[in-house]
């Protein structure tokens, strides 16, 4: 039997449960303003937020490859282009562009075109350090680390500090052998 082709975001957004924007869009709010809160430094709020997304990223990948039917990506480039194209489609309803790659293909941004996280957000003077989508980076980190890719994810843009648009820079740090918990020859 022939495996299945991979199948594109729009055809996995089609078919994946979803939760109504507003709710989910004001619900993280509510996490980061309890954040807030709480930690009282913004700087601190962003390695929570980050820390949550790696947690929640570690985990999401198995329902991607699960429903995606997407192969294992031969390099970086193409593991860049399915994030872009599938996984954020699958799980947030919008794509990105693929920019900016250095020389060695190992580092690239992320451009969002459309970021639903932030309907309804405001940053107010006292929190302008923070990367209030810091849980996207932590995400997308967690998920490559679980196909083992050690990667280094951080916002370069964000237009709720007045940037122009929302762009994630994504590095590549090591490719991870796999290891595998038993041996051929036992």
């Amino acid at each position: 039997m022939a495996p299945l082709a991979p199948r594109t975001g729009d055809a996995v957004f089609a078919n994946v449960e979803r939760v109504n924007a507003e709710l989910f869009t004001l619900t993280y709010g509510a996490i980061v303003r309890q954040l807030l809160t709480d930690l009282e430094e913004v700087e601190e709020v962003n390695k929570q937020l980050d820390q949550m997304g790696y947690n929640i990223g570690i985990r999401l990948i198995d329902e991607f490859l699960a429903k995606s039917n997407v192969s294992r990506c031969v390099d970086f480039k193409e593991t860049a282009d399915v994030i872009a194209k599938v996984g954020l489609k699958m799980f947030l309803g919008v794509t990105a562009s693929v920019t900016n790659w250095d020389v060695d293909g190992t580092s690239c941004s992320l451009v969002l075109e459309d970021n639903p996280l932030v309907d309804f957000v405001e940053l107010p003077d006292t929190c302008q350090g923070l990367y209030y989508c810091n849980i996207l980076s932590g995400v997308i980190r967690g998920a490559l680390e679980m196909v083992s890719m050690k990667t280094e994810v951080t916002w370069v843009r964000d237009m709720l500090r007045g940037d122009d648009a929302y762009e994630l820079r994504l590095k590549l740090l090591k490719q991870v052998p796999e290891e595998y918990p038993y041996k051929d020859d036992e």
